[in-house]
């Protein structure tokens, strides 16, 4: 794929990675007021050739400022296409591998898992996410997730669409998916933990509430930020600024 045509497919298939470290400390009730945006201190960035780059939470690991949205990349009508399309996005700077374990049936993962070969996976960081709720879905979802995109480690799994008040307790509960996901990252399979929700940010507080009380802190939050999120059930300003100041600061 030539750089102009890889160009003008980006817009379709380009996620930005918007991560932020979880919270050093138990994180305030749901019924807190938000806080007004306070002042944020730029992170450390790093640009090599094209591309910025900068830590992604709590890992410690440097990736691109944009990154390859899984769901989008299983849309194309040929394999061939998506594949050229992770290629070109790699080639380009792009390090950051969206993906889940049910976007198109599993074919984002299988068509990524491909386009990955040949050298590609050493160059990206891999990230997946899992919608089981109990401890068999999500351990078996994390073994289909490793054979489709054919590694033998994921860099990072997320808890997806963490979207229900009730979610955070059916992960933590006795046989739930955090189980299967800390039984996996033991057996090396996983390197890193996270969660992701599009909805409410009360209840991305209620999951680092849950979290806290389990004496666990996850490596990434992902959560969505755009030019209309002051206006409706805001992230930025319910959960951002609260929890930048006690961990990375929230920039995508």
């Amino acid at each position: 794929m030539k750089r102009r045509e890889f160009l003008i497919a980006l817009p379709a298939t380009a996620a930005l990675p918007v991560a932020t470290g979880a919270a050093t400390a138990a994180p305030p009730s749901p019924s807190d007021k938000p806080l007004a945006p306070g002042p944020l201190e730029m992170p450390k960035e790093t640009v090599r050739g094209e591309m910025r780059y900068r830590a992604l939470g709590r890992t410690g690991e440097e990736v691109s400022l944009i990154g390859l949205g899984g769901h989008h990349i299983g849309r194309q009508k040929e394999e061939k296409e998506s594949i050229g399309i992770i290629r070109a996005a790699v080639d380009a700077g792009i390090t950051f591998m969206d993906n889940c374990w049910d976007y198109h049936d599993g074919g984002s993962e299988l068509r990524m898992g491909k386009a990955l070969r040949d050298g590609y996976r050493k160059k990206v960081f891999l990230m997946t996410k899992i919608d089981g709720r109990t401890k068999k879905a999500a351990a078996e979802q994390i073994d289909q997730s490793l054979q489709r995109l054919q590694t033998d480690v994921i860099d990072l799994i997320q808890h997806h669409e963490v979207l229900r008040l009730e979610d955070p307790d059916r992960i933590f509960a006795e046989g739930g998916a955090q189980e299967a996901v800390l039984e996996a990252k033991k057996a090396g399979k996983i390197r890193f933990v996270g969660f992701t929700g599009h909805k409410d940010p009360l209840v991305h507080r209620r999951m680092l509430e849950v979290a806290a009380k389990h004496e666990f802190r996850f490596d990434t939050v992902q959560m969505p930020l755009n030019v209309m999120d002051a206006h409706f059930r805001s992230f930025e300003s319910m959960s951002c600024p609260r929890w930048s100041r006690r961990a990375s600061a929230c920039w995508a």
